[in-house]
């Protein structure tokens, strides 16, 4: 599939992929920016994408910045929908309490996930078939004897 990218700024790097069996392709901050301790930035990409119907697209955080500096997406993942033909804009946060991140027009500072969409109908129903895990949610894997239910909650 061919995916129109517009350059909006000088600065716009095209989004790439490392290697050629990546996932996603990295994403690049077309300005300096300073991500303030625990605050939070929107730094531009200086990229426009368009994306046809059935398609969309994911800004997911980078490991290497969340490993190493604690640098994280606010919204993750952050959608585009396929009718959005404005500048991609990335949210860093840093969860670092004392220092700040500096972000330089270049650096790599998002992952960007191209993806299918099927065409879903909601369709509702009185009840939902029952699986093993039921309504079992958050910690359920691991908490060993927690009774699976598919009851609605009261």
């Amino acid at each position: 599939m061919d995916l129109p990218v517009v350059r909006l700024r000088p600065s716009a790097r095209l989004p790439v992929r490392a290697y050629a069996d990546d996932a996603a392709f990295d994403l690049h901050a077309a300005v300096d920016a300073v991500v303030t301790p625990l605050g939070r930035a929107v730094v531009p990409t200086g990229i426009a994408l368009g994306l046809p119907p059935g398609v969309a697209a994911l800004t997911l955080p980078r490991s290497g910045l969340a490993a190493r500096h604690g640098v994280t997406l606010l919204n993750t993942p952050g959608l585009i929908d396929p009718g959005y033909r404005g500048e991609v804009q990335i949210v860093l946060h840093n969860t670092d309490a004392e220092h700040e991140f500096v972000v330089r027009a270049g650096d790599r500072i998002a992952q960007l996930l191209v993806v299918g969409l099927l065409d879903v109908r909601l369709l509702e129903v009185e009840r939902l078939d029952g699986t093993a895990r039921g309504a079992s949610g958050f910690g359920s894997t691991g908490t060993a004897g927690t009774p699976a239910t598919t009851e609605p909650a009261a």
